[in-house]
């Protein structure tokens, strides 16, 4: 952004701040936060403020990005003013036409993944279980809660499409079979009950942030982590289980993960959604979202075998669906397709060597081992 960009955006903070709070309010600070289109505010008198507004993403069409900012907006006034809620931060004032928010700076806290990169996930045990225990909180003080955040985002305009990764899970399955591996026979009755149970969750409907991964979470680097949730661009209702998903199946940044916090999650979740203690239904509903998961990544085939070799993205791709089959094999739940995902598995490791490691080496793949870009 240019400097005279950024001036234009600062002048329009004062002036909505200034309607918001009926007084004259100046920004005395300004940092932008590269490379997203937020930045963190000092207005005079010393208030810390984060500012966001929309800028196209690649390929999204304007009103794309309006929507999401709007929903941004409803799913963070649902949880502090519907729920009275501490678990994201507080909009503090909203110009939706102008695509302008001000919302609560949560500082002191930092983004996990940045710890977990600088210093390892063995030095921040407590984070990464309060980063699990966050997840399963929203899940549970949203779940029965629908209608009341429906009728938020309502107001605020269309939400436009709520299955966006449907075509990557389509292109997904046609990956698999160009590999070899096509879903089919057993299998494919297991994903239609897969796909059915995520499609039908009963008590399990719970507000998602969307984006259910260790750099959406922020915490304090040392001491209480006090875990807060941001970025609900892509917030919604859905199973509540996608958002365990990132406890078992490693997310875009990583080849390993550590299952062990799922436990945590677990708890969290059962406080409000006491179906979580039933083995089958609670296995059932994981297995099924990290397979849906795994079909979403699947599509990527193509472009991460055309890297070089040693390419991180190679053998997180690997250790994607094995720890997706781990998962299933572990919950006693969708066997066929535990089997299946193995097999793409070997299929990959065959067809690049290079990806074919011992992913439970933990003294070369400890949890939240970062992938190599």
């Amino acid at each position: 952004m240019t400097p005279v960009a950024a001036d234009v955006i600062v002048a329009r903070v004062e002036s909505l701040l200034s309607r918001h709070r009926s007084a004259p309010v100046t920004v005395a600070g300004w940092r932008r936060l590269e490379p997203y289109a937020i930045a963190r505010a000092r207005l005079e008198g010393g208030e810390r403020v984060i500012v966001k507004w929309m800028r196209p993403h690649p390929g999204a069409a304007r009103h794309a990005t309006s929507q999401r900012l709007r929903t941004e907006v409803a799913a963070l006034r649902f949880l502090s003013d519907d729920l009275a809620s501490g678990l994201a931060p507080r909009v503090i004032a909203a110009d939706l036409d102008a695509e302008l928010v001000v919302l609560e700076d949560l500082a002191p806290r930092t983004a996990l993944d940045g710890l977990l990169r600088a210093e390892g996930a063995a030095t921040h045990a407590d984070r990464l279980a309060a980063f699990a225990r966050v997840r399963g909180e929203l899940n549970a003080a949203t779940a029965g809660r629908a209608g009341l955040y429906g009728a938020r985002r309502r107001a605020l305009g269309p939400a436009g499409d709520t299955e966006r990764f449907a075509g990557f899970q389509e292109e997904g399955r046609r990956q698999a079979a160009l590999l070899g591996a096509p879903i089919e026979g057993g299998a494919e009755r297991e994903l239609a009950a897969a796909l059915e149970e995520l499609e039908h969750p009963g008590p399990f409907l719970a507000l998602s942030n969307g984006d259910p991964e260790a750099n959406n979470v922020l915490v304090h680097a040392t001491g209480d982590p006090d875990a807060r949730l941001i970025d609900f661009e892509f917030a919604g209702y859905t199973h509540a289980l996608h958002d365990a998903v990132c406890l078992h199946v490693p997310g875009p940044g990583w080849v390993s993960v550590d299952a062990a916090l799922a436990g945590g999650y677990r708890r969290a979740l059962a406080a409000g959604v006491p179906e979580a203690e039933d083995d089958r239904r609670y296995g059932l509903g994981l297995s099924a979202a990290c397979f849906s998961y795994v079909l979403v990544r699947l599509e990527r085939v193509a472009r991460v075998g055309a890297r070089p070799p040693g390419d991180g993205s190679r053998v997180q791709l690997v250790a994607t669906l094995e720890a997706a089959a781990r998962t299933a094999d572990e919950h006693r739940s969708l066997p066929r397709l535990a089997g299946w995902a193995r097999r793409v598995a070997g299929l990959l490791r065959r067809r690049w060597p290079d990806a074919d490691l011992d992913l439970d080496d933990r003294t070369v793949f400890p949890p939240y081992t970062p992938r190599r870009r």
